[in-house]
């Protein structure tokens, strides 16, 4: 998935609306609790006019910039009750159904694996017993981006720092690991992180840190990108390196931490990834993506 081109450019101060009108009103609607029924998810919220007033009001904020004096949405409003409106419909309409459970994930796996022939390292999840079985969702994407790169080199576990290089010294190092990189973590075209939870049963600290980890690296990116203009004059390297996150398992992203969703649709607009993948939108869209790196590899190298 990638942003919406009406929300992408906006100045911050539009993002902390957002992000401070959502706190107050909910990111969702809480469902009504039925008897014996568990796991209910309501929809994401599209609050009101006069829910977004009585927000900042109750935290001692004016309204004024959003509602004019006819009780109307000004200009800037119109648009934040628009992102509100496009944000619960691309998630309740288009990102919900998108998410596997193991089951969906295990299926997919098993039929690409039979049908892709490549050496793409496959790792085990972190379970332990029972629960310990192949990383569906990591597996799919590597065998995806092994049977669409070719031979081309790429990294799909580095135990190494991001680096950008000039003079082949040090220029940016990204404080984190990521969990992919091509064609590797020193000066690489594209980076990437996988966040697969199919069998936690909370949505806990662990969960909501891996949003806000990648949210670190989109901002040491966006820094870095004011940088590598310095450096574009260069032939051998990207102007711009592309910042991939994908996500899945249903019952911890939707049914516990739909507003870590809202939080990763703000994050993908805000320019901090440059696409989000929802469960199963990986094997339509991650052979693209790796066919276009190669065209950039192979453009470097020429």
């Amino acid at each position: 998935m990638q942003p919406d081109p009406r929300f992408v450019g906006l100045p911050k101060s539009f993002w902390a609306n957002i992000r401070t009108i959502s706190q107050e009103v909910g990111y969702t609607v809480r469902p009504k609790r039925q008897a014996g029924v568990k796991g209910q998810a309501g929809p994401i919220k599209v609050p009101t006019l006069a829910e977004i007033a009585a927000a900042l009001e109750t935290i001692h904020l004016t309204s004024r910039h959003l509602v004019g004096t006819d009780g109307q949405a000004t200009d800037l409003g119109k648009q934040v009750i628009g992102y509100f409106d496009y944000r619960a419909d691309i998630l309740n309409r288009t990102v919900e159904p998108l998410l596997m459970n193991a089951e969906q994930a295990r299926t997919l796996y098993e039929r690409l694996h039979g049908k892709v022939k490549t050496a793409a390292i496959v790792p085990m999840n972190k379970q332990s017993g029972e629960m310990k079985k192949p990383a569906y969702f990591t597996g799919i994407i590597n065998m995806l981006i092994a049977a669409n790169i070719g031979k081309l080199p790429c990294n799909f576990n580095p135990q190494e720092l991001t680096t950008v290089t000039r003079n082949k010294e040090p220029f940016r190092t990204l404080a984190r690991r990521i969990d992919g990189a091509f064609p590797g973590p020193v000066d690489p075209i594209a980076v990437w992180e996988i966040k697969e939870y199919y069998y936690t049963t909370t949505f806990g600290s662990r969960v909501a840190d891996g949003v806000y980890e990648t949210l670190l690296d989109g901002m040491e990116l966006e820094e870095l990108d004011t940088a590598l203009r310095e450096l574009a004059a260069v032939a051998d390297r990207p102007s711009h390196i592309q910042h991939l996150l994908m996500v899945d398992a249903h019952f911890t992203w939707w049914v516990k931490g739909r507003s870590y969703l809202c939080r990763i649709i703000d994050m993908l607009h805000m320019g901090y990834v440059d696409e989000v993948l929802f469960g199963k939108e990986v094997a339509s869209r991650m052979p693209d993506i790796a066919k276009q790196w190669v065209a950039e590899y192979r453009r470097l190298k020429a």
